[in-house]
């Protein structure tokens, strides 16, 4: 508990039987209350590895659901157990635990509803070794969400975010896509709702153990960013359009 309220990090997972243990050893355990992993059927032993480890609530997906998908079991299930602040955490190391107890601590505090850890504040993608094509896309889209979308975060793109229950609880998440532009429109709905985004700096590292995506899901997601931010600014002058609508 954090100022009497729940913490559970949830863990959207998938080929991470090489990562896990380390990234769950880094948790903050006497802050968080309780784990969840959700595995995206992994060909390898993610599962028998979160088991062995200790981890509360393991769940297996029967067949492959995408990023999307994974994070609907993820939040679904921490609402389920009464969690106040859901952190996702990527079991493939990518991101520091580390960063845990100052994102509980900003929300448990009531200073923001939601946290993005945020791989360009202090440069530290490009120090984490982020490919120099994905570095550059990810600052052209982020400039383009922001003059749509109107706010002024620095990354739109990073998978390790921080909710209240209440900004959970609002926004429609399984309405969501449930392949990685899930990301883009839950962020979408949470401004929507006019929920604020607070953001902290996040060294990341890029290694062939952690998952990244390839060049043509990362062009289908660009586009995607495209056409959702595009959306949701028609919506703000007065379209009538559903803002998830497909």
């Amino acid at each position: 508990m954090y100022e009497g309220k729940k913490v559970i990090v949830v863990m959207p997972a998938y080929k991470a039987a090489l990562t896990l243990e380390k990234t769950y050893k880094e948790i903050p355990h006497d802050w968080v209350d309780e784990v969840i992993l959700v595995d995206d059927h992994s060909p390898d032993n993610t599962v028998e590895v979160a088991k062995q480890i200790g981890i509360q609530h393991v769940i297996r997906h029967d067949k492959n659901k995408g990023y999307g998908g994974n994070q609907k079991t993820c939040y679904t299930k921490a609402l389920e157990l009464q969690g106040d602040i859901v952190i996702m955490l990527h079991p493939d190391y990518q991101y520091t635990p580390l960063l845990l107890k100052a994102m509980i601590s900003i929300i448990g505090n009531g200073l923001y509803p939601v946290v993005f850890a945020s791989r360009i504040l202090g440069k530290g993608a490009l120090k984490g070794g982020m490919p120099i094509y994905k570095y550059i896309a990810n600052r052209i889209l982020t400039l383009y969400q922001n003059i749509l979308i109107g706010q002024k975060l620095s990354e739109y793109h990073t998978g390790y975010r921080a909710f209240s229950r209440e900004a959970l609880e609002a926004v429609s998440f399984q309405d969501c896509d449930d392949d990685f532009i899930f990301d883009n429109q839950m962020v979408l709905q949470l401004f929507w709702k006019n929920f604020e985004v607070g953001e902290v700096t996040c060294p990341t590292k890029y290694f062939e153990e952690a998952s990244s995506i390839n060049f043509k899901r990362s062009s289908i997601y660009g586009f995607g960013v495209l056409w959702y931010s595009l959306r949701y600014r028609l919506a703000k002058m007065g379209w009538t359009w559903d803002l998830m609508g497909k």
